[in-house]
């Protein structure tokens, strides 16, 4: 059992930096590759990065590559998002999501989901 807590979302002018913490329960986390997705209204969930359990290698979708950034601290139970740099288009929903596999990109392969934190980018 994995409880996901996000927080760290608001509302920015473009070009603001936020970042997103996600909290995790459990003493097993370190053995779970962690990811973020976000979902814009009228959109599917989109997949933004993802941070593996084994290795701590990141992969990020094009489309925030070299602005956000993904880490954690497993000391800490804790998966971050740095976003800088931050666009209109940058708006959405963001969830956290955890999976015990090594490497994941896609939705279906999470099987924990935090609630999401509403990110908000004026133009």
């Amino acid at each position: 059992q994995v409880q996901l807590v996000e927080s760290g979302g608001g509302l920015v002018q473009a070009g603001a930096s936020l970042r997103l913490s996600c909290a995790a329960s459990g003493r097993t986390f370190s053995r779970y590759s962690m990811g973020w997705f976000r979902q814009a209204p009228g959109k599917e969930r989109e997949f933004v990065a993802t941070i593996g359990w084994s290795s701590g290698s990141t992969y990020y979708a094009d489309s925030v590559k070299g602005r956000f950034t993904i880490s954690r601290d497993n000391a800490k139970n804790t998966v971050y998002l740095q976003m800088n740099s931050l666009k209109p288009e940058d708006t959405a929903v963001y969830y956290c999501a955890a999976t015990p596999r090594h490497w994941a990109i896609n939705s279906y392969e999470y099987d924990y989901w935090g609630q999401g934190t509403q990110v908000t980018v004026s133009s």
